[in-house]
Order: C-alpha cells, then sequence, then structure tokens
C-alpha cells in the first residue's frame, strides 16, 4: 500500500465552519480524554477531518508537508486541522490498522459541539472497520488480540496467555514456563499473528517484565495496558456458558487445568466486551493451546528468512508468502496461509498426508484446473458468516453464501473423477465430509431457502429482494402494485390519445423520487400542446431537458403506489430480517466448508508452485527429529530463484549427524554464505509447511524450531546497537535452542573488536557444539574458527564439525576476484575483503595501501592451528602468538566465564552487588589467563 501520496495535485477538502460552529468543536474538542496512541477521525459527511497533534501526525505522514495544516478558530484557542477525503482516509486507516502497530482509531459523527464516538479500531480488532478496510481488497490476516499474565520465580516464570480471534470466532488458552528472555511467549505471537497483546499496567514498572515487553514490541505488536482488577477469573463460566457453543461441562473442565491464564482469559472477555453483543452468544468456540503444536519461531528468524511480505520488497516474490500465494478463495486461502507459514507442523504423518495431497495435485493436471475453475468463484466465507451473525439486515451475504454453495456439487465431481494413488485420502478428507455437509437437513436446506425466498431474476439488476411469492402478505402487496401500474401504463396511453402524441417516443412516463409517476415531454412538443396543458394538466417543471407534468388521475394513481410501496418495503424489510436471521444459522455448516475449501486452496496453490517454476520442485522426504539427517541436493533459494534475469546456482546441503551436523563456513562476502545459509532455513520450513522444496532431492528432521541470526535489521531505531540487538538474538538462542532445533548464524561478533568478536564467537560454537547439540550452520570470517573442526575430531561421540567455503577464483595475471557461488568441503584459504573493496571501486591509492598493510601484518609460516602437525589447513596464514592448547583451554575457560555471567540475575540485583559479582569474575578470569597467552590477549 502506498501512503506516500505528495499533496500537489491533490486538492484538499475545504473546512467550512463558521466561527459559532467551530468555537463549538473546539470546545468539545478540548474535553476530549488525553490518549496519545488515539488517532481521532470526525466524519463531516463529504470528508473527514483530524485535529490537534493527530492533524500534525497525519500532516507529515501522509502528507509529508505540514502545508495541509488549517487553524481552526483564533488566538490561544486555535486548533490545527487537516481534512482527509474518502479515499485518503481509505489509506490511512489500512495504514494505522493493518500495517502499523502504534495507533488505534476512532471515529467521531456529529456537528458544533455535539459528537459521539460511533467506531473504535486497533490492530487487534478491526471488526468495525472492515467494511471500509476490505471493500476492495482481501483479508489476508486474521488479527488476533493476546492477554498476558506472568509470575517469576529464580530466573524462571510461569506465563498464563489466552488469545482470540474474531474472524474465526476462536478463543485459546494456554499456561506453559518460560525463561527470563520470553522466548516461548515471542514464539507464540509469532505463530498466532497476535496484533494486538494486553498485559497489567503495573507491569511497565518491573525491572523483570522489561524483556517482556521488548519481546513483544520485537513482533510489532501494539501493547496495551489494562488495570490489574481486570484480570480476574470470577464469573468466567458463567461468561463462557453463554459464548462458547455447546455444553458448558467441557468448558469447565478445561479450565480447571489453569490457574494464571484464567485472569487473563476475565481480561481478555472484558477488553473485546464479547458479552455485549448477543450476536457472539453460542457462537465461540474454545480449546486448550500447545507450544507442542507447531514449530517455533521468533520475530528474527521471520525476518531472516523473508517469510513475509515488507514494504521495501521490490515485487511479490521477494518474500515467501508473496511466492507461495496462488490461492484463488476471497481472502480464505491467504489467511490460512499466513497462518500456514507461522505454523509449521512437527507430526511427520500429519506433514505427509499435506504432501500426498500436493502430490496428488501436482500429478494431475485435470484436478489442478479443474478445481481452480470453481474455487476462484468462492467468496469470502468466513467474513460473510461474520456478518450474517452481526445481523445485518442486507440479503448480499447470504446471496453470495449461496453463489459459494451451488459450486461446491461442481467440486465435489472433480474431487470424485481422481483416480490415482491418493484417491482415499482424498476421498476421507474431502469428499466424504462434503457429502455429509451437502445433507438434506444442512446445506440443501439453506440453497432451498434461497431459491424459495429469494427473487434470483433480479440479482443481475443489483436488486436483492425478497420473492413476492414467498409469503401470503407479500404476494397481496405485489399484486397490488402490479395493479395499480397497470392503471398508470392505461393513463398513459390515454394521456397520448389525448395530446395527440406518439406514446413513449414523445410522451414519456417516468417515476422520480420528488414527484413519483409523472409525465415528461420535450419543449418543441410542449409548445404543440400548451393549450391543453394549462388548461386539463398540472405543470410540475420546465428545464432544458424538457417539461414534466402530472393530472389528477395520476397522482391520485401515483399517491396509492407510494402507498402500497411503502408497505411492501417493509414487508420486504421484516422478510430480510427472517432470512438473514435461518441463514446465520447455518454458520457451522459454512466453518466447516470454509476450513476445506481454504486447505484445498492452499494446496493446490503449493501444486501450482511446485510445477510453474523453470525447475521443478520436489517432494521432500521426512523423518522424525530423532532420526535422519538434513540432505538438500541442488538445493535453492525459492525467492531468489524467481527473480528476473537471476540465474541461480544450487548448492548441496549436508547436515548429517556424527559428521557435519555443525558447519562453519567461510568465504568472501559476497560470495553466497547468507544465501545459502537463508535457503536451507527457507526449505526446511518450506517442507514441514507440507509443500514440495526448491530442490533435486531432499530429506528433511522435522527441526521444533528455527533460530536465525542474520542481520540486526532496524536495530538502532529502537535505541539498540547493532552489536547489542546480535547478542540478544543470540542470547535467545543459546537459551531457548535444543538438539532438535535448526541454528542459523551469519557473522557473528564483527559487531565489537576481533578479539573479542572471535572469543564470543569461539565460546558460543563450543556451547552449541557440546551443550545444545543442535544442527547449526555458522557463517563466518574468524578463520580461526575452523580449528574447531579439528579439536571436534579428537572427541568422543563427536556431534560432527565440518568446514565448508563458498569458492572464489582470483585470476593470477590481474588479481580480479570471481564469485563461483558453490559451497564446496574444507576452510576457506584466504580472505578477499581487499577483492571486494575493489568490486566497490574503492580508489586505487586505497587499495594499494591496504594490500601493503595486510602483507605488513600477515606471518606466512603458516603456523598449524590442528593439533595434529602433520595437518595443515588451509586458512591458517595469520600471525598467532599461541599453541593449539592454548587456544583450546583459554576458550574453554572463557565460555565458562561467559555461562557464570549470563547465569547471574543481574536484573534483581542492586548495582554494586552486581559489579562487585563481575569483578571477582574478572579476578578469577584474570588470574586463570596468567598460564594462557590467549586469555591474555584480553586483558
Amino acid at each position: 500500500m502506498d501512503t506516500n501520496q505528495p499533496l500537489e495535485g491533490n486538492k484538499l477538502p475545504e473546512l467550512k465552519l463558521d466561527a459559532r460552529q467551530a468555537q463549538g468543536f473546539i470546545s468539545f474538542f478540548k474535553k476530549l480524554p488525553q490518549d496519545h496512541r488515539a488517532v481521532r477521525f470526525f466524519d463531516r459527511k463529504d470528508y473527514y477531518t483530524a485535529h490537534g497533534e493527530n492533524a500534525t501526525f497525519i500532516a507529515r505522514t501522509y502528507y509529508h508537508t505540514t502545508t495541509a495544516l488549517r487553524q481552526l478558530g483564533n488566538g490561544s484557542d486555535a486548533l490545527s486541522s487537516v481534512s482527509i477525503s474518502k479515499s485518503m482516509f481509505e489509506t490511512i486507516l489500512r495504514d494505522l490498522l493493518l500495517e502499523r502497530s502504534d495507533h488505534t482509531v476512532e471515529l467521531y459523527e456529529g456537528s458544533g459541539s455535539n459528537w459521539r464516538l460511533t467506531k473504535t479500531g486497533t490492530p487487534g480488532n478491526t471488526g468495525s472497520f472492515e467494511d471500509i478496510l476490505f471493500a476492495n481488497n482481501d483479508m489476508q490476516e486474521t488479527p488476533v488480540i493476546v492477554s498476558l499474565l506472568s509470575i517469576s520465580r529464580e530466573n524462571q516464570c510461569t506465563v498464563g496467555l489466552c488469545f482470540i480471534d474474531m474472524t474465526r470466532r476462536k478463543l485459546g488458552i494456554a499456561e506453559f514456563l518460560d525463561d527470563c528472555q520470553f522466548t516461548n511467549v515471542e514464539s507464540v505471537l509469532v505463530a498466532l499473528g497476535c496484533k494486538e497483546c494486553l498485559v497489567p499496567i503495573e507491569s511497565a514498572k518491573s525491572v523483570e517484565l522489561k524483556p517482556l515487553h521488548e519481546a513483544i514490541s520485537r513482533c510489532n505488536v501494539l501493547l496495551t495496558d489494562r488495570k490489574k482488577s481486570e484480570f480476574k477469573s470470577r464469573d468466567l463460566v458463567q461468561d463462557l456458558g453463554r459464548i462458547v457453543r455447546g455444553s458448558i461441562e467441557p468448558v469447565r473442565d478445561l479450565l480447571s487445568n489453569f490457574d494464571l491464564a484464567l485472569g487473563a482469559l476475565g481480561a481478555l472477555i472484558s477488553y473485546v466486551d464479547l458479552l455485549a453483543d448477543d450476536s457472539n452468544y453460542g457462537s465461540y468456540s474454545i480449546e486448550k493451546y500447545s507450544l507442542d503444536w507447531y514449530m517455533r519461531l521468533d520475530s528474527a528468524a521471520v525476518r531472516a528468512l523473508n517469510v513475509f511480505e515488507s514494504k521495501t520488497d521490490l515485487n511479490k516474490n521477494f518474500s515467501l508468502f508473496g511466492l507461495m500465494n496462488r490461492t484463488c478463495t476471497a481472502g480464505m486461502g491467504k489467511r490460512l496461509l499466513n497462518r500456514w507459514l507461522k505454523q509449521p507442523l512437527l507430526d511427520v504423518n500429519e506433514i505427509n498426508c499435506r504432501l500426498d495431497l500436493v502430490q496428488a495435485f501436482v500429478e494431475d493436471a485435470a484436478i489442478r484446473q479443474g478445481l481452480r475453475q470453481h474455487l476462484k468463484r468462492i467468496s469470502d466465507i468466513e467474513r460473510l458468516i461474520r456478518v450474517l451473525q452481526k445481523k445485518t439486515c442486507s440479503l448480499l451475504p447470504v446471496i453470495k453464501l449461496y453463489q459459494s454453495a451451488i459450486r461446491l456439487p461442481h467440486i465435489k465431481d472433480v474431487l470424485e473423477n481422481y483416480q490415482g494413488q491418493y484417491s482415499s485420502l482424498i476421498n476421507n478428507k474431502y469428499v466424504k465430509p462434503l457429502e455429509f455437509w451437502m445433507q438434506e437437513d444442512k446445506l440443501w436446506k439453506f440453497t432451498a431457502l434461497v431459491e424459495t425466498a429469494i427473487d434470483l431474476d433480479q440479482i443481475d439488476n443489483g436488486e436483492y429482494l425478497i420473492s413476492p411469492s414467498y409469503g401470503a402478505e407479500l404476494c397481496s402487496l405485489k399484486n397490488q402494485l402490479e395493479e395499480i401500474e397497470e392503471q398508470i401504463t392505461k393513463l398513459h396511453k390515454l394521456t397520448a390519445n389525448d395530446l395527440d402524441l406518439p406514446i413513449d417516443k414523445a410522451l414519456k412516463l417516468e417515476k422520480g423520487t420528488q414527484y413519483g409517476h409523472v409525465f415528461r415531454i420535450t419543449k418543441k412538443e410542449e409548445q404543440k400542446v400548451r393549450k391543453k396543458l394549462s388548461g386539463q394538466y398540472i405543470v410540475l417543471e420546465t428545464r432544458k431537458d424538457g417539461v414534466k407534468f402530472t393530472n389528477s388521475k395520476l397522482k391520485k394513481l401515483g399517491d396509492q403506489y407510494q402507498k402500497v410501496l411503502s408497505e411492501y418495503m417493509s414487508c420486504q424489510k421484516l422478510m430480510i430480517e427472517k432470512v438473514v436471521s435461518t441463514s446465520a444459522s447455518f454458520s457451522e455448516v459454512f466453518e466447516a466448508i470454509s476450513g476445506m475449501l481454504s486447505e484445498l486452496d492452499v494446496l493446490l496453490s503449493f501444486s501450482d508452485l511446485a510445477t510453474s517454476c523453470p525447475v521443478p520442485y520436489v517432494r521432500p522426504e521426512v523423518t522424525t527429529s530423532e532420526q535422519g539427517d538434513i540432505i538438500l541436493e541442488g538445493s535453492r533459494h525459492p525467492c531468489l530463484e524467481a527473480q528476473d534475469e537471476v540465474n541461480f546456482i544450487p548448492n548441496d546441503c549436508t547436515l548429517v549427524r556424527g559428521k557435519s551436523w555443525f558447519q562453519i563456513i567461510t568465504g568472501p562476502n559476497m560470495g553466497g554464505k547468507s544465501t545459502f545459509i537463508r535457503q536451507v532455513g527457507v526449505n526446511v520450513l518450506m517442507a514441514q509447511v507440507g509443500c514440495f522444496v526448491p530442490c533435486d532431492r531432499a530429506t528433511v528432521s522435522v527441526r521444533d524450531c528455527i533460530f536465525a541470526r542474520v542481520g540486526a535489521g532496524d536495530c538502532q531505531l529502537r535505541g539498540v546497537s547493532t552489536f547489542m540487538q546480535e547478542m540478544l538474538e543470540t542470547a535467545s538462542i543459546l537459551k531457548g535452542a535444543s538438539e532438535k532445533s535448526l541454528v542459523i548464524i551469519d557473522e557473528l561478533g564483527r559487531g565489537t573488536s576481533t578479539y573479542d568478536g572471535f572469543g564470543l564467537a569461539w565460546a558460543i560454537c563450543e556451547h552449541l557444539v557440546e551443550v545444545i547439540k543442535a544442527p547449526t550452520l555458522f557463517a563466518t570470517h574468524f578463520h580461526e574458527l575452523t580449528a574447531l573442526a579439528q579439536k571436534n575430531e579428537h572427541e568422543p561421540r563427536s556431534l560432527g564439525v565440518a568446514n565448508y567455503h563458498v569458492k572464489a577464483h582470483i585470476d593470477p595475471s590481474n588479481k580480479k576476484l570471481t564469485m563461483l557461488y558453490k559451497v564446496e568441503p574444507g576452510a576457506c584459504d584466504q580472505s578477499f575483503g581487499i577483492h571486494v573493496a575493489e568490486f566497490a571501486n574503492f580508489p586505487e591509492e586505497v587499495i594499494s595501501l591496504a594490500k601493503a598493510k595486510a602483507e605488513e601484518l600477515e606471518d606466512f609460516s603458516s603456523t598449524p592451528l590442528s593439533c595434529d602437525d602433520s595437518k595443515e589447513e588451509v586458512g591458517s596464514k595469520r600471525k598467532r602468538i599461541f599453541s593449539p592448547e592454548d587456544l583450546t583451554s583459554g576458550a574453554a575457560r572463557a565460555r565458562q566465564f561467559l555461562e557464570e555471567f549470563s547465569a547471574l540475575p543481574l536484573d534483581q540485583m542492586d548495582l554494586n552487588v552486581a559489579l562487585d559479582h563481575v569483578a571477582q569474575l574478572r579476578s578469577q578470569l584474570e588470574k586463570d589467563a596468567a598460564n594462557n597467552p590467549w586469555l591474555q590477549q584480553f586483558f
């Protein structure tokens, strides 16, 4: 969405208020409560206005100039104001509620000093503005609100969490342990697609809960403070009994398993005011949410793997969502794909079930084309159900549901015609459920209601009315209207004869809102019959387009017609309300159908992606996390290879237990290290979502989490240095990763001095290898880290550390560097930093000086790093003043220091006490460094 609309050429609506109106409005505005998050709009019928700080914000953010501002009133009471057209209001609204996470919206209606708040919206609750937000756009994501309560004890905390999805009418409840960085909370916020998070207002003052607020901020979630008194569980079972469909006993049993989460649920129900709207009664479902259902992804991993679209994307294929989104239903498929990408599966059987279905569609072009032909005519059933449940007085949602429902037999026929190896799966998963929901007492009953009750013949004319034959009273009134229309038609003929004018050609009969039924003739014809008109008829209006006139008979018939029409439309309204109410009772049927159709839509999207790429995707072989390896032969980055004029070079990734489970990847900048490690993460993610992958052959051992430390993004804007952000993300990995995770780290430690950075990188690598034991891709410029592979060879039950490098070629004649973008075994034999500087067109004198200085600093004695002197490791040409034994023992002691330091509960300690503890740790480390040259370099 483009919010960068310059003011030039876009004339703003004029703010028209006289002095009295302006003073009345200013008086009202200044009495409004202060709320720095709220952007308040005032509906002035033809346009909108915003005032005060909101006006300045809108002028700077959306008009990009303060010249858009106008002053309302005079002197000290003057109020900055900006007027907003209806189209611009929609643009601003979409940005505030769908893109940003720092504002709420309020809409006021009224005049003078009498205004009332009619609509409110937050990023988590867009319901009031859905008719504007999604009038011309599909709803791509389901907004979710989360409520949180936490209690900390001894470096660990218990979290009670609840969420509500108001589009799907779903409540969830969970309780779990978390670390002091709230890594589990962050992964849940990502998985749910949370847009707004409620926390007790007191939590903002707690030092212990500062990391919680930071985790919420990283997920781009609006933080809403609520009073502690709202987090209560009194009357919770009774309240849920009203809004949850079905018996209350299962709800009571579910809630009995929770403690802290009950208060969070109470605050959530109160905040969204579920009980105030009786359309919510009996409409919601509630379930326990488990962290073990899906792969955990934190905000850093989602960002590093480009899972979702960004405003900076040059095209839709820059993100995984944009590339994979080939859905054709109106909104439902997009939202499900969005949810699946946040919630990759862990169960091998469920993954294989999705892969089986994708394979069925990949192998059968006829079923693909047949389903897409019908699915593209399916409306957004989920949203239509919600509109019906609000008891809208419009038949349009009913008709759209009907038009979708009549496609279902065709979809069932296409599925039944499939005769491939997965026919029984398709039959059980889709054909039989469709047959069940299409039975006489379910969907058939709904279609029969619509065909009987609604005048389907008038739909093409844009009229959505009840069929006159549906009710005796309606039928009688319709007959009366037709009789009156016949009499008016006869009168039209008599009048034409009386005036000696051709009927319709010269004498026209018209029906308007101002005069009702009237005759109209041209001014030229009027001259011919002027004498008769003045004597026997009543002239109503003379204009350029002709003369309108009537007589007593037409006026009488017109009045009768309007009276009967009014009764007819009142009867129509009552009948529409009944049909809408009856249609809403089929919500359970449509919810089940929408689930099946959106699932089919996404799986078809996967199959379309797999078959339409220049190099087709393959089905991955998936094993449990305890078994198998991660082997991707000829793997490619799906988003990069989809870019125009990119000839992508595939690479193999072989993460094999005991051999290459931990890979250190060296090589020049721009050589493809970052792309390679990201594409491995993307391929694993796609496999666990149930999609084919861009490889020649793929085997994936299921991962419970992907951790990624790749780039620092916009951390400086939040007041966090690049290096600090690097350390925070790495701390999350060290605390949250397990041997079942996948860890991707790029260029760790380069944000500080060389020695510090290398020391941290070594210690973190050793911790990942010896303690966490997760498969890891570690891209680095610290060539010294390649010694880990040799050190690990001598360890019993080795995890398997292997060196890889991205290949580059230097022409001996001119010393020019050529990137080959191939990942091969072994460490890189030299650094290419100066060559990359040449790529960037550095001045020649700077390049020459850099080369001279590098030669001066390098020691070409090739002192080996290995414990085995007979093996010479490439990449060991740099000057070193310590032995391999010093390196190994020193790094182990450095890791011990880091672990002891990270274990200190600094957020709970007095500053002086904390400094004393740190001084003791440093002093002890300094003593141990006396006998270790490698450690001495840090002091």
